[in-house]
């Protein structure tokens, strides 16, 4: 089969893989019907993440039918059209009996893609599938659901839940890329009062407003003031950071109020500096997290029931054999304005 290879910072290539198999006894073979690139692959390719090996197959999203399964396997069978979850879940830990799926100290957590062959290719091995894969209704777009595999769950539960986004909020969302829009699109099931999103691509502010910002700043501006104008002085109730770099998560902590919420969902390659001298006396709490995917039920009924339509983020769509052309206008997004790009089968 074919698949994306990681082989080493900057350099990967779309060449032929032995398919995975035989399954082992909680394992599910799913042939990829559509995937996804994620900014953390890019993060990958830039060396950020040494963890992953090079060889290792990318992408850790995807949507696909299910043609085989082991033994043990019970909730899903061949044929199955399935949502493969960016976590792994073994069910059994401590962790996980406390739905801190991401924790996984059973042999999941975030494997796909990172510390074992990825979704980026014809044929994945999913381990625990029980746990790791939705079932999805037929009312629910292949490209609908690929967005549940990780940039919403991710936005609304390390971003939004995270940050205990409330009605009334005013909420500064650092970084419009797909996590801040995700964020953006999840936040407003809360009825903030505010959501100000911060970017220094205009594209990108122009779709924070499509997506329902009330008020997008260029980050060359002063988005301190921004912020404070609207809020009397005080600053945001919940500044989320959905970039990754010392820069933004240094601004989250300037943007918010004392007694406020940075919750950090950017994946960080470099330090940040934080600068406890002005914050030890602020009342502030700061959260970091991996998604655990926790929420993915109830926003695929949501998405169902035509509560929430998340293909608006796909820009591009590519086949699986046009892999490279589709990481060359994800990684350039400043030119093409890609938000999130779909492969799917021919």
């Amino acid at each position: 089969m074919k698949a994306l290879i990681y082989e080493g910072p900057g350099r990967r290539s779309w060449t032929d893989v032995p398919e995975p198999g035989p399954a082992g006894a909680a394992d599910a073979i799913v042939r990829v019907d559509a995937v996804t690139i994620c900014g953390t692959d890019l993060h990958i390719l830039k060396g950020d993440v040494p963890a992953v090996r090079p060889g290792t197959i990318l992408g850790h999203e995807a949507v696909g039918t299910v043609t085989e399964t082991g033994a043990a396997v019970t909730a899903v069978k061949p044929g199955d059209r399935v949502l493969v979850s960016c976590i792994t879940a073994c069910g059994r830990c401590r962790y996980c009996r406390t739905g801190a799926y991401g924790q996984c100290l059973g042999g999941g957590g975030w494997i796909l893609g990172h510390r074992i062959n990825g979704t980026q290719a014809e044929y994945v091995r999913v381990p625990f599938a029980d746990t790791s894969t939705h079932v999805l209704p037929g009312r629910v777009s292949d490209e609908a659901a690929l967005m549940l595999a990780d940039i919403l769950p991710t936005a609304y539960e390390v971003g939004v839940l995270n940050g205990r986004v409330r009605p009334g909020d005013t909420v500064a969302i650092v970084g419009a890329g797909p996590i801040g829009l995700a964020a953006i699109t999840t936040a407003r099931l809360f009825t903030p009062a505010h959501i100000v999103a911060i970017d220094l691509s205009a594209a990108r502010l122009e779709a924070a407003k499509r997506f329902g910002a009330d008020v997008v700043v260029d980050a060359g501006d002063d988005p301190a003031a921004a912020v404070g104008d609207l809020t009397g002085g005080l600053g945001a109730d919940v500044a989320i950071e959905a970039v990754g770099v010392p820069e933004t998560f240094e601004l989250c902590t300037r943007l918010v109020r004392p007694g406020g919420h940075v919750a950090n969902v950017g994946v960080h390659g470099r330090p940040a500096t934080l600068h406890l001298e002005d914050l030890w006396i602020r009342d502030l709490t700061i959260t970091t997290g991996l998604v655990d995917t926790c929420s993915t039920p109830d926003l695929l009924e949501m998405v169902a029931a035509g509560r929430l339509d998340p293909t608006g983020f796909i820009t591009h769509r590519f086949t699986l054999d046009d892999m490279t052309a589709a990481y060359d206008a994800f990684a350039d997004a400043a030119a093409t304005g890609a938000l999130k790009v779909v492969l799917s089968r021919s």
